[in-house]
Formats: C-alpha cells, sequence, structure tokens
C-alpha cells in the first residue's frame, strides 16, 4: 500500500475498523509464522496460540486480563484541583485534566491488567521484591502508578516523566510525600542537555539500595547507556526494565547488563504491541527484564 493509497484508507475506513482490520491482521499472521515454524512453538507459545483461537487479539493474551472491567472502576473528582482520581490502595491516583472519566476508567483497567501477578509486565514478584527504604527511580513515570503502590516504603522517589501534561497530576499525587519526591520533566537518555537528561547526571551513587523501573517506549538501551557509572558503580542496585517495544529489546538490554555482572532473569509469558503498525515476527516479546547486583 501506497502513501496515497494509505492516506485514502484511513479516510474512507473509520479508525474502529481501521483497528479491528489490523487486529485481524495481526492475529493471522501470528498462526501463520508458527504454524509455519514448529520448531518456535514452546509450552508458553501453545498457551498464548491457543487463547487466541478463542479471544480477540490484545495485549496479554491470557485469561487473567478477562476478569478486569473498566466500568467496575470508580472514578472522583477533586475540586480543589479540578483533577479526576482513583484509589489505588486508599492512596489518590489522579490523571491529565483533559480526561474524560470513561478515558480514565480504561486507562487505569489497563494498570491493573499489567500488574496483576500473572502479568509479563508486572515489575515486582516474589523473588523481586522492592524492598524498605530503598531509592526509586521510575523513567518513564506516566501517572507513576508504581511509584504511588511503593512510595510509603521508599527513602526517596525520582519521578522522571518527559509528558508535560503529566506533572500537574502527578504533583497532585505525591502531594503527602513531597519532602522526598523529586519530579524530573525531561526525557531521559544517554546524554544530559537542555530537552533530556541522564541517569549519571542526577543520580550519585550512594549506600542505599536503589530500584530502577524503566519503561520510556523503546528508548530503554539510551537510558541504560546514560548510566554506565551508576551500573558499574552502584550496589545494592535493581532494575526492572521493559523488553517489549522493539523486536530485539530482550537481547539487547540483557547483553548490555550482562557487562556489569548483573544477575538476570525474564518475567514469564509473552506481550503482544497490538498497536505497533511495523510489528513483524515473531510477533510474541518479553514484556520485562530483571536484573540484580547485590554487595
Amino acid at each position: 500500500m501506497n502513501n496515497f493509497t494509505y492516506q485514502l484508507y484511513r479516510i474512507i475506513i473509520p479508525k474502529y475498523f481501521r483497528k479491528r482490520i489490523q487486529a485481524k491482521r495481526m492475529t493471522s499472521s501470528i498462526f501463520h509464522y508458527y504454524k509455519n515454524n514448529p520448531e518456535a512453538v514452546t509450552s508458553e507459545v501453545e498457551e498464548v496460540v491457543n487463547y487466541l483461537k478463542s479471544n480477540p487479539i490484545t495485549v496479554f493474551p491470557y485469561a487473567f486480563q478477562d476478569h478486569y472491567h473498566a466500568e467496575d472502576i470508580e472514578v472522583f473528582d477533586d475540586d480543589k484541583t479540578g483533577l479526576r482520581y482513583v484509589l489505588l490502595d486508599e492512596k489518590r491516583l489522579y490523571f491529565k485534566k483533559k480526561w474524560r472519566k470513561d478515558k480514565i476508567k480504561r486507562a487505569y483497567n489497563n494498570l491493573l491488567k499489567e500488574q496483576d501477578t500473572q502479568s509479563p509486565h508486572r515489575y515486582i514478584n516474589d523473588q523481586f521484591q522492592f524492598d524498605e527504604g530503598n531509592v526509586l527511580i521510575d523513567a518513564g513515570a506516566a501517572e507513576g502508578n508504581f511509584a504511588l503502590s511503593v512510595v510509603e516504603k521508599a527513602s526517596k522517589v525520582i519521578l522522571l516523566e518527559s509528558d508535560m501534561e503529566w506533572l500537574e497530576p502527578l504533583q497532585a499525587t505525591f502531594a503527602p510525600w513531597k519532602d522526598k519526591v523529586m519530579i524530573v520533566n525531561k526525557f531521559v537518555g544517554e546524554i544530559a542537555n537542555s530537552s533530556q537528561t541522564s541517569l549519571d547526571d542526577i543520580i550519585v551513587p550512594n549506600q542505599a539500595g536503589i530500584f530502577l523501573k524503566a519503561d520510556v517506549e523503546g528508548g530503554e538501551l539510551k537510558l541504560l547507556k546514560g548510566a554506565t557509572k551508576l551500573l558499574s558503580k552502584q550496589k545494592p542496585l535493581k532494575i526492572a526494565i521493559c523488553t517489549y517495544h522493539k523486536a530485539n529489546d530482550k537481547k539487547e538490554l540483557s547483553d548490555f547488563l550482562s557487562k556489569y555482572n548483573f544477575d538476570i532473569s525474564f518475567s514469564k509469558g509473552f506481550m503482544i504491541s497490538i498497536y505497533d503498525k511495523t510489528m513483524k515476527k515473531p510477533y510474541l516479546r518479553c514484556g520485562l527484564l530483571q536484573a540484580k547486583k547485590v554487595e
């Protein structure tokens, strides 16, 4: 499809139907790939394929996500800030001012799925915990749901979020802990300049344990390249970093971190980047890399 045809297609076909067409094509591509590459079919792959045979394609192709329903979520209005919020463990989690209640419900429902105990995107598990007194570096904080879930255990929280529209909600969410929370409204990458920062530019290795959570929409490798001092000098250090944005993330990120003597593991299961129009085989991607280095 050339550019002219694609633009015409976007004009004629409503967005809802374009998404359904893309979803059907991606499902067919997944079936075709694994049917013709049986050597790539593991028990984990087979579980996903079987799920897709009787369910619509989704980011988390597992039965656990079917138990979450956006309509069950209650959204509250805060007259003081003019923002809306939901309750996460009885703590207020605020959202962008322009977001309607239905959008907040959908967004928070996705966050609940994302951090389900069976999710391949869950940052912590029984073997990989956020410890009392840790410093949290949350790169790609967005609404800050993970930081809010551990803020009372943390000795300090550094939120890195480049989207200006998240600044006001983050300030409202973390107002009760403002003495130990710092918000940096910049991109985080390999270098520090007027528009972005690097982890080495803002974090000094210290004796306290540091927990780095990173979900920066495909910029994860650049983030690590801008944190070589932290990676080489900081102990203890734990890293939970997303590996599903790009096809080679799992290999590239693990290869990079292996140079710093981390104990590396991966989350169980797969994610499907259903909004990635350029997604290619093998389609199923690892959700998360967990790395730790102890004293």
